[in-house]
């Protein structure tokens, strides 16, 4: 299992401040998918070019059987991770980012407000999730069932009879 973890952030990038938001995804996953699953990472501004490059190479390159970004997905002019990522998908899976704003919205109501999505490309399942740690927390908890399937059907294995192989 590769799982590519892309955060999105000018100030990240240019080192104003520490990226909490990875290192969670990699903890969370991590208890999802086991310690066998491999990670590489990025930290890339809120640029349109950028971030739709370093998802076509983790997809394309790196061959991540799962890649999830954090931040970029909100409604200010800087927000653009939705767009990169909708720029290089194969196939978009709107029903993502419906339910993590469904369910965040109980507790958040401005989740609302989130522009995130997910899709395929290749045998890649790409997904974007909030910023905010606690909120990235919230929405591993509530997909993780859906990654696993989703990862599994993308390699032509039954997710309910065999583990997912990668090999």
């Amino acid at each position: 299992m590769k799982i590519g973890c892309i955060t999105i952030s000018d100030r990240a990038n240019a080192g104003i401040y520490e990226d909490l938001s990875g290192p969670e995804i990699k903890r969370l996953l991590r208890a999802v998918f086991g310690a066998e699953a491999q990670f590489v990472s990025a930290i890339v501004p809120d640029e349109i070019p950028q971030i739709a490059g370093k998802l076509c190479e983790f997809a394309d390159r790196e061959h991540c059987d799962l890649i999830v970004t954090t931040g970029g997905t909100g409604i200010s002019a800087r927000d653009v991770t939705p767009e990169a990522t909708r720029e290089i998908l194969e196939k978009e899976l709107p029903g993502f980012g419906e339910i993590m704003r469904m369910r965040s919205f109980a507790k958040v109501p401005t989740a609302i407000l989130s522009r995130a999505t997910a899709g395929t490309r290749g045998t890649s399942l790409i997904v974007n999730l909030p910023g905010k740690p606690s909120a990235v927390a919230e929405c591993l908890g509530i997909l993780a069932h859906a990654l696993r399937e989703g990862i599994a059907h993308l390699h032509g294995a039954d997710p309910h009879t065999k583990p997912v192989s990668t090999a």
